[in-house]
């Protein structure tokens, strides 16, 4: 239904409930209305039969049953007086399907009625999850106003709008559409939160590999990490660190791409632009750094091994499976690559507290995530180093 704006189409929700949210009452974190609802969300995700053959969606519906949302309300459980801040108006990115569910229901677990801007590119992830948001709100007509969903080009008049009702505004999906939503002024009261281009990385003990019987699962594992998002998602990694001798390092490399190999082979179509665009980065790495590339059975997997690791290094990028690989003799060696633009260091074979100290004793820009191999896309109310919670409510202190 097309309502207000032209361009505007509501996806859930309509011009009559957009009226209402200027009334619409901030709720306390963890509200009982949002436990409720959400746990009703989840158990309509996990019931539907449509929702299964999406693992992203069923992922979703995991992460917010009630077993789920009281461990995450532990971290809070110390937090008074602490109220939404009112109306949160969500910039989806265009290449990850269900990142907008995330973010509005972080919003509303704190305190907040949303306005999300759905993605631009068509999923049919984002429909079923429209739908089973209709059927969720049908239960539960109060909370109507709380959760509307938009399409609409890039109409700065619409931005606009938009910016002028929210208390909140969450920019996904890097720094060209920060800039482009940044020329939409907010009121002065107005927060922002920012999710900036960003790298990751993995570090792979070599010695752990090789040792483990269930390579395919690794292979799993870190195809989920990578190859399901297309590398989009900014926790993807882009680099391979190898740890360990040179013997045992190249005897564990060959073997990792060779069982990863065989399950891409099985799963993933690459388009002739995607292996374009790798074969490009190819070139311009070549032509400023020391590098060769892997050889492969196709182009499926594009492995270029460095020589040294260099920030400028995170400048290459092209998906579908372009990786920039590297053997290190000690955790000390990632730090080129731990500047502001990197997100999530994700691992295999090494323990966390030990990459932990390395992080901190090196005091880097970046690194805002430390995850095991297979769990980068896990969704947390922490992201980018950003408390969704705290940052999207407010405390009313008493003297």
């Amino acid at each position: 239904m097309r309502q207000h704006f032209d361009s505007v189409t509501y996806a859930l929700g309509s011009a009559e409930i957009e009226m209402q949210m200027a009334d619409v009452r901030p709720l306390p974190i963890f509200s009982a209305e949002a436990v409720v609802f959400l746990s009703a969300f989840s158990a309509r995700i996990l019931a539907d039969a449509e929702a299964k053959a999406y693992p992203d969606v069923v992922t979703l519906g995991f992460w917010c049953r009630p077993a789920a949302l009281r461990q995450m309300q532990r971290t809070y459980e110390a937090e008074v007086n602490r109220l939404g801040r009112g109306i949160v108006f969500h910039i989806a990115p265009s290449n990850v399907a269900v990142n907008f569910a995330y973010s509005c229901l972080a919003a509303f677990l704190a305190g907040n009625a949303s306005i999300v801007r759905l993605p631009s590119k068509d999923f049919p992830q984002v429909d079923v999850l429209c739908r089973i948001f209709a059927e969720t709100l049908a239960e539960f007509p109060a909370l109507f106003p709380y959760f509307l969903f938009v399409r609409y080009g890039h109409v700065q008049e619409v931005n606009e709008h938009y910016s002028r009702m929210c208390q909140t505004r969450v920019v996904w999906g890097g720094d060209a559409t920060i800039d482009a939503i940044r020329r939409a002024v907010l009121p002065p009261r107005t927060n922002e939160i920012t999710f900036a281009d960003r790298h990751s990385l993995a570090v792979i003990d070599a010695d752990a590999y090789l040792a483990v019987e269930d390579k395919e699962r690794i292979a799993q594992d870190f195809y989920n990490d990578t190859y399901l998002s297309d590398q989009n998602a900014c926790t993807a990694p882009r680099f391979v660190v190898w740890l360990g001798a040179a013997e045992k390092v190249k005897a564990a490399q060959d073997l990792f791409w060779r069982t990863l190999h065989a399950l891409v082979k099985d799963r993933y179509t690459l388009q002739g632009v995607q292996a374009v665009d790798k074969l490009t980065q190819v070139y311009r790495i070549g032509a400023h750094a020391a590098a060769r590339q892997v050889p492969m059975e196709d182009n499926l997997i594009t492995c270029v091994c460095v020589a040294d690791l260099t920030e400028e290094l995170a400048a290459y990028k092209a998906g579908s499976g372009f990786f920039i690989e590297y053997a290190a003799q000690e955790l000390a060696e990632i730090r080129p690559l731990c500047g502001i633009s990197c997100q999530t260091l994700s691992y295999y074979g090494v323990e966390r507290e030990t990459l932990l100290r390395a992080v901190l004793a090196m005091r880097p820009a970046g690194v805002d995530r430390i995850v095991p191999m297979g769990r980068t896309m896990d969704f947390a109310l922490v992201w980018d180093g950003v408390d969704l919670i705290r940052t999207m409510s407010r405390v009313i202190s008493t003297i």
